[in-house]
């Protein structure tokens, strides 16, 4: 009969399976940070409008950004250091030998990558969601040069076209054609930042060839008298690609508001895939931590045992690289439509949970 793993050995192993995955996953922050300054210093290097600190804010901003996308990698680096330590250090042996099965001493580490999961989806997210947004408020003035173009809400879609001298403000109540076409629209026009020039109402605004066209439209002026147009064009520098890039990125959305955000999306006449993606994609995030554990487990646990440290060293960077892999493939399949946007987010975990289940029961039966 298995022995039952006591609260404070549980606690134990616990305890160090969370110092493990702290460990890489700074040492991964750190890195990619390095990396990130290094990019950001090269984009801004012909910007007078970026200095040393704007680029040091920017990379601070995209920490916690980069830290929940190394989180699976640092579970699995982490999983595998803290067994193996466990295992040359005799600990898990004697706890072994004590009668204890591999899923009792695993439960403890499951339960922390789960709740780690868990509290990232629920608490960390809104808050690398609110630094991602602030980042690319910031980058899009100081680097790129292109303050934010577009807003979408329930009270319709909101673009703005223009510089210091001149400003174009769009409001329309729907959208067709994923973007090309504007319904029930009204165009402020300003001059400078805030002086009122005039206002354009059109049942519809089509956008091609470099100018809006706007049909039934009521041009009013201040000091002069409506005038009404079958047809009117208004030049623009917009293109339908400029209008997609100025939407919110799906990072820099909350997990809790982008359900309201992906409706709002769709209401306005565009397409949410990659904003429903990024949803689930968090949602699926507890259940791949809870993988990363089980292959850390399967991969560290005999191969330390019979002393091949190398194996494990290359096995865990195998599966990482699959792991990326396999994500990606998914994940552009399921923006290109070719198969749901539920399977796309929720297969890398699936699959993942599948493959360590599947090798932490044969290590067991071994």
């Amino acid at each position: 009969m298995a022995a039952r793993l006591s609260l404070t050995l549980s606690s134990y192993f616990g305890r160090r399976f969370l110092a493990g995955v702290t460990l890489i996953l700074c040492v991964l922050v750190g890195l990619v940070v390095v990396v990130d300054f290094v990019e950001l210093s090269r984009r801004a290097a012909n910007r007078e409008s970026a200095p040393l600190s704007v680029i040091i804010e920017l990379a601070v901003l995209r920490i916690p950004f980069m830290a929940q996308k190394i989180l699976p990698f640092a579970v699995l680096f982490g999983g595998m250091l803290t067994f193996a330590r466990l295992t040359r250090s005799h600990e898990l042996v004697v706890t072994r030998a004590a009668g204890v099965s591999v899923w009792q001493f695993l439960t403890p580490p499951l339960v922390v990558a789960t709740l780690l999961g868990t509290f990232v989806m629920t608490v960390f997210n809104p808050i690398s969601s609110a630094m991602v947004y602030r980042f690319e408020q910031i980058e899009a003035k100081h680097i790129r040069g292109k303050p934010s173009l577009l807003a979408v809400s329930p009270s319709g879609l909101w673009l703005r076209e223009g510089g210091a001298d001149e400003q174009v403000v769009i409001h329309a109540l729907g959208v067709s054609q994923q973007g090309l076409e504007l319904r029930d629209v009204i165009i402020f026009n300003y001059e400078g930042n805030d002086r009122f020039a005039g206002r354009i109402d059109a049942d519809t605004a089509s956008l091609a060839s470099g100018r809006w066209r706007l049909d039934n439209a009521l041009v009013s002026q201040p000091d002069l008298p409506t005038e009404h147009f079958a047809e009117y064009y208004l030049e623009t520098e917009l293109t339908i690609d400029s209008i997609r890039e100025s939407f919110a990125a799906p990072e820099s959305v909350s997990f809790w508001a982008l359900p309201g955000f992906i409706e709002a999306l769709e209401e306005a006449g565009f397409s949410a895939v990659r904003h429903r993606l990024h949803w689930n994609a968090i949602l699926s995030s507890p259940l791949l931590l809870y993988a990363m554990v089980l292959i850390a487990a399967t991969f560290s646990l005999r191969l330390i045992r019979q002393g091949k440290a190398g194996l494990v060293v290359v096995g865990g960077l195998i599966t990482g690289f699959l792991l990326y892999f396999l994500s990606d493939v998914v994940f552009a399949l399921g923006l290109s439509g070719s198969i749901p946007v539920v399977m796309a987010a929720w297969t890398p975990a699936t699959v993942s949970t599948l493959l360590g289940l599947a090798m932490t029961l044969h290590l067991e039966d071994g």
